[in-house]
């Protein structure tokens, strides 16, 4: 680590790879603490690798001004290293976004532009890349297609992986959203281990690449209607669909009896990540992600769903015959319907249908840079 930087830089990375045992599917899943980064998310890897990048190559000056869309992640991100390091920093995030992100991106020093969440995000990418047009001090990390991404976790996150589970590995798991996860820990994995499966979790209500139309649903930071760049060429074994319910159900249930507050993309992969363990033969080693903390989530459907008792959720553990998490509280907890979503709280990641303002269900074509 160069000396020079802010000491923050040395929180960044080598996060632990934490052993979850479901006894009741008979499994044992292994998940990167990302959440474990100073700024709460596994996007802090990436702002550091791209401003570091860019800082080298001599594309930040002074007075440059750091312009991203984001879903709230990697905005929360760059707002911390580009501050510590002296860079304006200029969040470009959908107007459905949790409040709670919005006021760690101020509280932060960043500013903070809001758009309609209606077209995904489209809307967000075409104001960055006009922003640049018409000023030529703004930067532009391009999260989505930038290919540093996916190197980042190819060098760094791949490796600590590693370093920390010796021996075989069966399959990687996680979601999307730029893709860069799944782009760089699993050509970084495969490397070391030829048969690695890599699946992809992805919402029940938006399973794009499994050929379906993107609709509402709860898990904030992944499948936001666009199937980015960054998963072209990606050898991908397999796509999980998670449903919101069981997102939500399964993040509870780590809280309660793991003791990891951690948000509802987190819940996702590990129900995926479980899923495919059970289904592996031997119940191999499978690796997730565990991407960012639950207190940016204060406002949405995971601190405020009742059972109907009218209190909190209560036991998680699924009945036999039962689907994953399928219980009364899991129902309680999830978007079994258009009425239900009505009253989430969703990000960028997570606006789907006509019930918030007309989806182009056409979303843009895989590999489509804008």
């Amino acid at each position: 680590m160069d000396e020079t930087l802010p000491a923050v830089f040395r929180l960044i990375g080598n996060t632990p790879l934490l052993p979850l045992a479901f006894p009741d599917y008979g499994v044992t899943i292994y998940a990167k603490a990302e959440f474990s980064n100073p700024s709460g998310s596994i996007k802090d890897r990436l702002a550091a690798y791209l401003i570091l990048d860019a800082r080298r190559r001599g594309l930040l000056h002074r007075d440059s001004v750091i312009v991203e869309c984001t879903s709230g992640n990697t905005g929360i991100a760059l707002a911390m290293v580009g501050g510590s390091l002296g860079y304006r920093v200029r969040v470009l995030m959908t107007d459905t976004a949790s409040v709670e992100r919005r006021f760690l991106l101020e509280h932060f020093g960043a500013e903070v532009v809001l758009f309609n969440a209606g077209r995904g995000y489209r809307t967000g990418l075409e104001m960055a890349e006009q922003m640049a047009a018409d000023d030529d001090r703004v930067f532009l990390p391009r999260q989505f297609e930038n290919p540093l991404n996916a190197r980042d976790h190819q060098e760094h996150t791949a490796r600590e992986i590693l370093q920390q589970l010796p021996g075989p590995i069966a399959a990687v798991v996680s979601g999307y959203g730029t893709g860069g996860t799944l782009n760089g820990v699993g050509s970084g994995l495969r490397a070391v281990h030829p048969g690695l499966r890599v699946v992809a979790m992805e919402p029940a209500e938006a399973a794009m690449l499994q050929g379906e139309a993107p609709c509402c649903h709860a898990i904030e930071g992944v499948a936001g209607g666009y199937l980015p760049p960054l998963l072209d060429g990606v050898a991908i074994d397999e796509a999980v669909k998670v449903s919101s319910a069981d997102a939500l159900a399964m993040t509870q249930r780590l809280a309660r009896e793991f003791g990891l507050l951690v948000g509802v993309s987190a819940g996702a992969n590990v129900v995926a990540a479980v899923e495919t363990a059970r289904k592996l033969p031997g119940h191999g080693r499978v690796v997730t992600f565990l991407c960012d903390r639950a207190e940016r989530y204060y406002s949405t459907r995971l601190f405020h769903h009742r059972d109907k008792q009218g209190g909190p959720a209560g036991a998680l553990a699924p009945a036999e015959g039962q689907s994953m998490f399928d219980t009364e509280a899991a129902r309680g907890a999830g978007v079994n319907s258009k009425e239900d979503s009505d009253d989430i709280s969703l990000g960028v990641d997570d606006v789907g249908c006509g019930c918030h303002g007309g989806w182009d269900h056409g979303g843009l074509p895989r590999g489509s840079r804008r």
